[in-house]
């Protein structure tokens, strides 16, 4: 597949996927789970889906070179717990589209980091998606977020981390390769999610049956929306199109959470009309900003 196609189809896959893993985590949350077993049980089921990807081969490993896949684990692990703080603590529909507030900080990374100059309408489509941020925080007096402020800092932490870990993905991912680099790094990941087994409010034989499905189902998800995702940055690059292209989760979330959250138990469908306007107004701006890198 050619690159220019490659960027667009697989995040707008890696979106979709994770807008519903999402939505199946906050499920098996509403549950019980908790925020350190969601994490852990996540991670280690992820770096079994990364485990295939070392069946592609790639150059011998380099031990002295370890670190590169640990600075980036580190972002991942960082990012990964406030991202599911986020969606713990506060409304789907909020914070999901708050982490694509990552689309302007790769934008901005990406020349310090690598030197890849990012065109002006790359950074048109960034800050669309900024804006299209703040229509989807737009609230009316009826109902405030639940969380509004744990999941914007929360959200906000975890889209500075992940910015982090996809630009570091496109500069070492090309002399590592797709398969061994991103194994090493989720392996490292699930070695880090050890500790959380300390703060674990329960043992995992206590997590309530009913939540096993919506919690491996949503791991599941996210691991393989992370494969797409992750995999076109090691591979094509373009951190920025492809960002911009992967928030367009916000766009989905809204869609999903309004067309079919009540199979999910969720109820943020009935947060009203205005809210729901409002965040399909930004969601409609992220996806303008789609369209500008497309074209």
């Amino acid at each position: 597949m050619p690159p220019t196609v490659a960027t667009v189809v697989y995040p707008l896959i890696a979106a979709l996927l994770y807008a519903f893993g999402a939505m199946v985590l906050k499920r098996s949350s509403d549950l019980g789970v908790g925020l350190w077993r969601t994490t852990f049980v996540a991670n280690c089921i992820v770096a079994v889906l990364f485990s295939l990807l070392w069946l592609l081969g790639g150059p011998p490993v380099d031990r002295d070179l370890l670190w590169q896949p640990g600075v980036i684990a580190m972002c991942l692990f960082v990012g990964q717990i406030s991202q599911f703080l986020a969606l713990e603590k506060g409304d789907v529909s909020v914070a999901v589209p708050v982490f694509g507030i990552k689309v302007v900080l790769v934008a901005f990374l990406t020349p310090i980091l690598i030197g890849e100059a990012v065109g002006l309408k790359l950074w048109i489509a960034a800050f669309l998606s900024v804006i299209g941020i703040a229509f989807l925080n737009k609230k009316n007096e009826g109902r405030r977020p639940k969380g509004l402020l744990i999941t914007l800092i929360a959200g906000g932490v975890g889209a500075v981390c992940f910015a982090v870990f996809d630009v570091l993905v496109q500069k070492w991912g090309p002399s590592w390769g797709v398969g061994r680099l991103l194994p090493c790094i989720f392996w490292i990941n699930a070695l880090l999610s050890c500790g959380l087994i300390f703060r674990f409010s329960a043992p995992l034989s206590q997590v309530p049956r009913q939540a096993w499905p919506w919690l491996t189902g949503g791991s599941v998800l996210l691991g393989t929306q992370s494969i797409l995702f992750v995999s076109t940055l090691a591979t094509y690059g373009k951190a920025t199109s492809a960002n911009i292209v992967y928030a367009s989760r916000g766009l989905l979330s809204v869609m999903i959470v309004w067309m079919i959250g009540h199979w999910f138990m969720n109820t943020e469908q009935h947060l009203g009309g205005v809210v729901m306007r409002w965040r399909l107004a930004g969601a409609a701006l992220m996806l303008s900003a789609i369209v500008l890198v497309v074209t």
